[in-house]
């Protein structure tokens, strides 16, 4: 008899669960919320260190690419 109850009780148990995973609701944000709100990006030059000009900017990115290349650094 106890056997049958504890079998019954695991049975039940495991239905409530599956049916528990059936009831997840959709997770999608309105329309409005959907554009990015903060703040806009700027481009990497524009920092007050290149003033504004990319060809300075991209000396420096390009400066420090060979400085992480192992191959130019051993010889």
């Amino acid at each position: 008899m106890r056997a049958r109850t504890a079998v019954f009780a695991a049975l039940a148990s495991i239905a409530a669960l599956g049916i528990a995973g059936c009831g997840d609701a959709p997770q999608e944000l309105a329309q409005k919320e959907r554009r990015y709100q903060g703040k806009p990006d700027t481009n990497p030059w524009d920092s007050p260190q290149f003033g504004g000009k990319q060809a300075e900017w991209e000396r420096a990115i390009q400066a420090r690419t060979q400085n992480q290349n192992e191959y130019t650094r051993v010889e």
